[in-house]
């Protein structure tokens, strides 16, 4: 048996009154996962335990089976794996976005989703201005960058910017958690607003601004941790080789420490524009190749979610369902070995809210062989009515993969 897990990002919802008071996924044409739902069998699921927040860092971690207070240290430490960066003992590591404030509030987490290109530039003038033999900043993707502090202190409370668009910065600017924390949240309260002083007036700004577009005028580092030790899911379940899919550095640096070998895939963006076919095709080939387990994560739900865009985030779905569970589908029916077929977000991202909530999401297994519920068409209302239930936590990934013991 192989495995395939499509995790479509954010992709639970609210009601819409827009939408006639349906989620977009109730709203959205999908007659490939209704089918793969037909034929398998639903639940939900709580991916955040208690006294987390609903972060895809958390989301992630907790559905592919690890005990949270044992294995996380902040998302930045995660997407650290996936860029290639080594974290020193002593080192703390934190994801680090670049924003547009305007009018001093948060406008956006993402500087208006700015290029790479642009986003290099501007990581090399901050390494230029205000980096030092402690501070250092490493390039990603688009907004989603990296920091690191030699000798920092993770005990930092900060807050996720595209938890709060629309609010002042200056309070929610990060704070020390304890006093031997302060020296630490000093600094990147410095950094914050040394960055917000020289950011404005470099060339990819000042073009960006006369083209209409939002600036990237100040950095904003969140989610401090240490390096994880993290044991492998083949360690735990005695899985074969596995390939983790994503355009985004967190979801494959989790991977990485999970045991997954990171694919990439020409195109892939993490937004609505992304390759889409691209991203199937390599899960197909990974399938028909020596892979026994693939985890496939697609982003653009989630940023649509982030966007308040509800017609956005129906029709992400809907090019999730054609342009990759189709293909997806259509090859594992032709392959000689069976190969089971789950699906599920990691979290809601309500598009009344702009941001992660914590409430159950739904899934569906499809296994070769086995008995289908009642379930005809896949949303978050019809999965409640599953036959595998409310589960939390490990209790997805135990109930797909125990049966390789």
């Amino acid at each position: 048996m192989k495995y395939i897990i499509i995790l479509t990002d954010g992709m639970a919802d609210e009601p819409v009154a827009e939408l006639g008071g349906l989620t977009p996924l109730e709203a959205a044409h999908t007659p490939t996962i209704d089918l793969l739902c037909s034929r398998g069998r639903c639940g939900t699921l709580s991916t955040v335990p208690q006294g987390y927040e609903p972060g895809s860092e958390v989301a992630h971690l907790s559905l592919l089976g690890y005990d949270l207070p044992t294995v996380f240290e902040g998302r930045g430490s995660l997407e650290a794996a996936s860029m290639g960066i080594g974290i020193e003992p002593g080192e703390v590591a934190m994801r680090c976005n670049i924003i547009c404030i305007e009018n001093e509030k948060i406008k956006n987490h993402s500087a208006g989703h700015i290029t790479d290109s642009e986003a290099r530039e501007l990581i090399a003038f901050l390494n230029e201005r205000l980096a030092d033999d402690r501070v250092r900043f490493f390039p990603g993707v688009s907004y989603r960058h990296l920091l690191k502090i030699r000798g920092g202190d993770k005990r930092v409370h900060f807050t996720p910017p595209h938890d709060v668009p629309g609010t002042p910065f200056a309070e929610v600017m990060p704070w020390a958690e304890c006093d031997e924390a302060k020296p630490t949240a000093e600094l990147i309260c410095d950094l914050i607003r040394r960055s917000q002083e020289i950011l404005p007036s470099h060339p990819v700004n000042v073009k960006r601004v006369a083209e209409g577009k939002d600036p990237a005028n100040s950095i904003w580092p969140w989610s401090a941790g240490y390096k994880p030790a993290m044991p492998t899911l083949r360690d735990t379940f005695g899985i074969g080789r596995g390939a983790v899919i994503s355009a985004v550095d967190l979801i494959r640096g989790i991977g990485i420490y999970a045991g997954l070998e990171p694919i990439m895939v020409e195109g892939a963006t993490g937004l609505f524009n992304t390759n889409y076919a691209g991203k199937a095709q390599a899960a197909i080939d990974a399938l028909e190749g020596d892979f026994d387990f693939v985890f496939l994560h697609i982003e653009a739900p989630d940023e649509a979610g982030h966007e308040g865009n509800f017609g956005l985030k129906k029709r992400v779905i809907e090019d999730i369902d054609s342009k990759v569970c189709k293909p997806i589908m259509d090859a594992v029916s032709r392959m000689d070995e069976p190969v089971t077929i789950a699906l599920l977000p990691d979290h809601p991202t309500p598009c009344r809210l702009r941001t992660h909530s914590a409430a159950p999401v739904p899934f569906f297994i499809c296994r070769p062989g086995e008995t289908p519920d009642a379930v005809e068409h896949f949303n978050e209302r019809t999965a409640r009515d599953g036959s595998l239930g409310a589960l939390s936590d490990a209790g997805f990934i135990n109930l797909l993969l125990r049966r390789t013991l």
